[in-house]
């Protein structure tokens, strides 16, 4: 596990510099727009998702993402990645992935078992936006 981790953390590290951003002035507050769906309203999944906020991605990025994460307010708080450890294991890289905004205070990466989206079990990477992000999105 601890092994999975690390070479998460070395994954988006190493993709951090390729990252791209998007138009942050228009993915600064809900909803993201196109291409952007929001995922509660295709996938079984609450609105807002304590610890992640309300959810939305393109589809066409899917497993990694990113994940725009919004606040109940309609702010953008994170940025995330839920990169599969089977496709990591095997060699897959993420690259290029874009960021909802340049802005991050601090990353959490973790373990995740699977839920719907993303069924297979995932390393969750989170770029908080703000020292305030991660206690708004945990209400």
């Amino acid at each position: 596990m601890l092994r999975n981790t690390v070479f998460a953390f070395g994954f988006i590290v190493a993709a951090a510099p390729a990252a791209k951003a998007h138009d942050e002035q228009a993915l600064a507050n809900a909803p993201a727009g196109d291409p952007y769906v929001k995922v509660s309203d295709v996938l079984p999944l609450p609105e807002f998702i304590p610890g992640l906020g309300t959810l939305f991605v393109d589809p066409a990025t899917l497993p990694a993402g990113p994940f725009l994460a919004y606040d109940r307010d309609g702010r953008l708080s994170a940025t995330i990645y839920m990169t599969p450890l089977d496709d990591l294991q095997s060699g897959t890289s993420f690259d290029g992935l874009n960021i909802g905004s340049h802005t991050v205070s601090s990353t959490d990466i973790y373990y995740n078992a699977g839920h719907p989206g993303v069924d297979k079990p995932h390393a969750h990477v989170v770029l908080f936006h703000d020292e305030n992000a991660k206690d708004r999105l945990a209400e």
